[in-house]
């Protein structure tokens, strides 16, 4: 009944359309499903991922201009690190971001492995990661980034904590994770990372925690990271992670029917957001895979209320 990995990352941006040109048009990732917050039907969610937006390869947005600025912190996460394939596409991903004008480290190393450090335009912090040719996910065929150099998907998350428990505890007792190792981050200073094993761990299935002890408590906003979500592979271990979560005093969700995937929510100290999602049924359940993304899709329930919710939406 282990988790498999990262399924996805929301966060949140405060320019929808700036938004939408930069996963798609800078990283090359594609548009796989454009919705609404189905808690907040006033805001886009959109979902960017491989050719089909397979389970661990999304990265998503709610659209929130009012959220005010992210305030990293205690219980922050943070560092979205992104999968590439090799030194060479990472010296192709360095040539593109000085010819776009995208701030980065250049090539530096983050726990052995080879990365830059960048940000997307609201200051999301984000890294591309040379998985070593991990399989991974499918580079979408209209992508401007060639397949060779192309995004396959999630490496990791990062969180910030005061200190190693609870939130330590929390993932290998509660979550059956593993601590695989530790490194020194630098970031204006050093700083202790430890890092955690989601399932057989490796690329797309990682949690990095930093030490931090000096921080006040985040405040999440434009530029920051909502919540991020694990998978699990179908709706019968995910009912069993709901009964397990609660048994264990961590009061989950209940199961929460996405259309595109069933979902459970819970935090853990220091306040971090966490999702489980199913990794299916997808994102071709309502729409043509060829056509994923072009028209505004809403789940049955929201269907009757389509003139409404599009009359609240901005064009992108």
């Amino acid at each position: 009944m282990n988790l498999t990995g990262l399924h996805h990352v929301t966060a949140i941006t405060g320019n929808a359309p700036l938004n939408l040109r930069f996963y798609t048009r800078t990283l090359g990732l594609r548009l796989v499903k454009k919705t609404v917050n189905q808690d907040d039907v006033s805001a886009y969610h959109l979902f960017y991922g491989d050719e089909i937006g397979s389970a661990g390869t999304e990265v998503t947005f709610f659209d929130w201009p009012h959220a005010g600025p992210n305030i990293p912190g205690i219980g922050s996460l943070t560092d979205i690190a992104l999968r590439v394939s090799g030194r060479a596409a990472l010296e192709w991903w360095v040539q593109r971001f000085d010819d776009l004008n995208v701030r980065h480290s250049g090539i530096i190393e983050r726990d052995g492995r080879a990365a830059i450090a960048f940000t997307d335009p609201e200051g999301q912090r984000l890294l591309l990661v040379d998985d070593d040719g991990a399989p991974g996910g499918v580079p979408w065929r209209d992508s401007p980034v060639p397949p060779e150099h192309a995004i396959r998907g999630l490496f990791s998350i990062t969180i910030i904590a005061r200190q190693p428990e609870p939130l330590a505890d929390t993932l290998t007792q509660a979550l059956g994770m593993r601590m695989t190792g530790e490194y020194v981050w630098t970031d204006r200073q050093e700083r202790r990372v430890l890092v955690f094993a989601i399932g057989e761990g490796g690329p797309g299935a990682e949690v990095h925690v930093v030490i931090h002890p000096d921080l006040p408590p985040a405040h999440v906003g434009i530029g920051g990271i909502h919540h991020v979500a694990f998978r699990v592979p179908d709706d019968e271990t995910h009912l069993h992670w709901q009964q397990r979560l609660t048994s264990l005093g961590l009061r989950p969700t209940p199961v929460i029917d996405r259309y595109y995937f069933r979902s459970l929510y819970f935090r853990v100290s220091p306040g971090v957001l966490f999702e489980i999602a199913t990794d299916g049924p997808g994102f071709a359940t309502d729409e043509d895979p060829a056509h994923l993304g072009e028209r505004l899709a809403l789940p049955p329930f929201l269907e009757t209320h389509r003139a409404r919710i599009e009359a609240g939406l901005k064009p992108l």
